[in-house]
């Protein structure tokens, strides 16, 4: 008998993508769970109208919010699907062969090809990109880091999938700089909290060494313009999270405009 899958989908305010992200999982979802941080749009609305089953909690970052919604899947299996992705056919079908039976492993890597403002992106250090989609709901757990968070299995049996994830990330410049600057400040803590200090290598040979790899190396060239772009901002992330990182160790503290102002005297000059 095939085993039951919930697909998990973390998501706020993503009332564009709510809709052809569930639709695309309809042939393999037993359930749809919509851990929702607090939408003000119409994404709850959208996710009731497609049969979702909804939770709801404050988000703190995202290996935390998702290890939360893990255990309250209703299914053995957990597929977990950002809602600016879609499963493509073949993978829905891989996903079906693998539960059809006992399956092999515990969790499975899926390869995700991502687009950056509809440019669909095959090198610049994006082509090789993966995540643990599908796992067991008892002994997986994401690491506990703030950022770059992946599951890990209690067993470590994981195998691989072949059929793609499709990530529409970013549509827009403001889309990205807001992630940005969400993502390299929790990167800089968790340097922090690992003990690794920035220098005047980490702000300057890293970030040109990044744009090098992901442009010359990985062949980000082949991506045109688009790869340019997403070479030198994958460079300027890193600079920023170093910069963040300096900012963290060494940076001063702003002053409270109240410290030190005089209280009022009560006492009015006498005249001489």
């Amino acid at each position: 008998m095939p085993e039951k899958l919930t697909v998990l989908i973390p998501c706020k305010n993503e009332a564009k993508n709510i809709r052809p992200c569930i639709e695309s999982v309809r042939d393999i979802a037993d359930e749809v769970l919509v851990a929702d941080s607090g939408s003000t749009d119409r994404t709850m609305a959208i996710a009731r109208e497609c049969g979702a089953r909804i939770i709801e909690r404050e988000y703190v970052n995202p290996a935390d919010f998702k290890n939360w919604a893990i255990p309250r899947a209703a299914h053995p299996w957990v597929f977990r699907l950002d809602a600016d992705e879609r499963v493509t056919p073949e993978l829905a079908a891989e996903v079906k062969r693998a539960l059809s039976g006992t399956p092999k492993h515990d969790a499975y890597w899926v390869p995700r090809r991502s687009y950056f403002l509809g440019h669909e992106i095959k090198h610049s250090g994006w082509g090789s990109d993966r995540i643990i989609g599908l796992f067991r709901r008892e002994g997986s757990r994401y690491a506990a880091v703030r950022v770059h968070e992946e599951i890990v299995t209690e067993s470590g049996n994981v195998g691989r999938l072949k059929g793609l994830i499709r990530h529409y990330s970013y549509w827009s410049f403001t889309q990205y700089l807001e992630k940005l600057d969400r993502y390299t400040t929790w990167s800089a803590e968790d340097l922090r909290d690992r003990g690794r200090r920035a220098g005047p290598m980490s702000l300057t040979f890293r970030p040109a060494w990044r744009f090098f790899r992901h442009y010359v190396i990985q062949c980000g060239f082949l991506d045109g313009m688009a790869g340019l772009v997403v070479s030198g901002l994958g460079a300027f992330a890193v600079f920023m999270k170093y910069a963040k990182l300096w900012g963290l160790q060494h940076g001063h503290p702003q002053p409270d405009p109240e410290a030190g102002r005089c209280e009022a005297s009560s006492e009015r000059p006498t005249a001489s």
